[in-house]
């Protein structure tokens, strides 16, 4: 089984809160025994070069008119600043499609803005980075009850974390494709979190 996973990028995209995440899925160095590296397809708004927050350059493989969900696992939305924009509006339509259909959504930063402008967390739990802000900059957004104090938070296929959180959000993500095996996540995740040396050999021994 092949995982694809669109990743959407845009002009000052925050390119480090996915680092974590596009790093493991396209090398599929920890992936279950038999499981190939995902295929990472970039969803642009057109077939422009983007640049990211950190300078980067990007050419989309994609743009979002050519996106086919029957044929994608996940859908990763990174945090930027235009989140508010309406530019976005065509990816949201893209997530809304996608979390009917049982794919996996994840949102990180200012993407969960936008998921809760275009009315996406009025009814699942989710998280943000800060819930008086949040409620501020979206004035149609009624999710309040379903607000998670937590650097992550899943419900259903939809991952929503905290620009704080990009190892968090990963292994939420992770967990929601399957890829890793419980124990290899754990170790991996503890690993990037505490830089203790017996996480790595918890790591590699999960692996064998």
């Amino acid at each position: 089984m092949n995982n694809t996973v669109y990743l959407y990028v845009f002009d000052s995209m925050s390119d480090w809160e996915i680092g974590y995440l596009t790093a493991e899925l396209n090398s599929g160095r920890y992936f279950r025994k038999g499981l190939a590296p995902a295929q990472i397809v970039t969803v642009g708004i057109d077939k422009t070069p983007v640049t990211t927050m950190g300078g980067l350059k990007i050419m989309p493989d994609i743009t979002v008119d050519e996106c086919n969900i029957t044929s994608v696992d996940a859908l990763i939305l990174p945090g930027g600043n235009t989140w508010t924009e309406a530019v976005h509006s065509p990816i949201l339509h893209i997530a809304d499609m996608c979390l009917q259909e049982g794919i996996v959504v994840g949102a990180i930063c200012g993407a969960s803005i936008g998921l809760a402008q275009a009315g996406l967390l009025d009814s699942r739990f989710h998280t943000s980075n800060d819930l008086s802000y949040l409620k501020m900059i979206c004035q149609s957004y009624t999710g309040e009850k379903y607000y998670k104090l937590e650097s992550a938070v899943t419900d259903g296929k939809l991952v929503t974390a905290s620009g704080v959180a990009p190892l968090e959000f990963s292994v939420y993500v992770l967990r929601a494709l399957d890829v890793f095996t419980p124990e290899t996540l754990d170790a991996w995740y503890h690993l990037n979190k505490t830089n203790e040396p017996k996480y790595f050999y918890e790591l590699m021994n999960s692996i064998q």
